[in-house]
């Protein structure tokens, strides 16, 4: 069968068009205006022509543009008006949340029975994404970002933070001979990641060392943890994340004096500013906001 054009992309392209503005076809959607544009993006390649034409903030139908506005039109039409007899239950209210996974393994979703709790007619959809890379709200209506904080043209509330400590495994100190003080650490193999760097730690261990650049590097904080208990080496955490593998005795936590109190990064939410305006949008951060400031 031939290739149909996506049914979301159809309703975008049509409430763009209807409006003339598509931060307000967004709204309208529930959506944010870089889904909408994602989506009209995605139509214009399926039909192979503009359909919109651009001047700054300003967006007109084009030439083509009118011409399959009528087509799709009836079409969506046609969907709209078949009689749907049992059909009476009005959608859910729903929020897409995209999050870090070892923050929503940790610590969102054990918390989340509180927020459906509250809310038990809201829908949540979480999806993952990846620290420091994916910097796009994409299609969810909030995110979490570990990160700097540093997103123009987003709203950005900081979430919380903690303090950043070195860790090892008992199996591995025991191998290397232990570490009485962070100078040991020079006999150590430190674990790398973007997300939790040395050289901040090193000021405050008032080691003169520059960020290591070599051996076993991790982009995710779960999977630092587990390089760590298995005796990879000796790496950065917070407290949330090991407590209970230190309470379990899996993992140590190495010179309880040395703390970096205020990490490069933090955990935000982010999100457009309109999409705060939805009830449920306006509830699931309000009740982030409550229960992660108090962590």
């Amino acid at each position: 069968p031939p290739r149909l054009p996506p049914v979301h992309a159809l309703s975008a392209f049509e409430a763009a068009a209807r409006h003339g503005s598509f931060a307000v076809a967004a709204d309208e959607l529930c959506i944010t205006p870089s889904a909408l544009s994602h989506r009209i993006r995605l139509l214009e390649d399926f039909v192979g022509e503009r359909l919109f034409l651009r001047d700054g903030r300003t967006v007109s139908l084009s030439e083509f543009g009118r011409r399959y506005l009528d087509v799709v039109k009836a079409a969506l039409r046609t969907l709209t008006d078949f009689p749907l007899p049992h059909r009476s239950t009005p959608a859910q209210p729903r929020v897409k949340i995209t999050v870090p996974p070892t923050f929503a393994r940790c610590l969102l979703v054990p918390r989340l029975a509180e927020f459906t709790a509250q809310y038990p007619d809201i829908v949540i959809e979480l999806f993952l994404s990846v620290p420091l890379y994916d910097l796009s709200l994409s299609e969810s209506d909030v995110e979490v970002r570990f990160g700097a904080g540093k997103y123009p043209d987003l709203v950005t509330e900081k979430l919380y933070e903690e303090p950043t400590f070195a860790v090892s495994s008992p199996k591995y100190l025991e191998k290397i001979g232990g570490l009485n003080s962070p100078a040991d650490l020079q006999k150590a193999t430190l674990l790398r990641s973007a997300l939790e760097p040395w050289q901040p730690w090193f000021d405050v261990a008032g080691l003169d060392w520059p960020e290591p650049s070599t051996g076993l590097r991790l982009d995710d904080l779960g999977l630092l943890l587990e390089a760590v208990r298995h005796g990879h080496g000796v790496g950065l955490t917070r407290k949330h994340f090991v407590q209970n593998l230190i309470a379990d005795g899996e993992i140590v936590h190495l010179f309880p004096d040395v703390q970096l109190k205020t990490p490069p990064h933090a955990y935000y939410i982010v999100y457009e500013k309109p999409v705060r305006d939805r009830p449920e949008v306006n509830a699931f951060v309000e009740w982030l906001l409550s229960t992660f400031r108090n962590v």
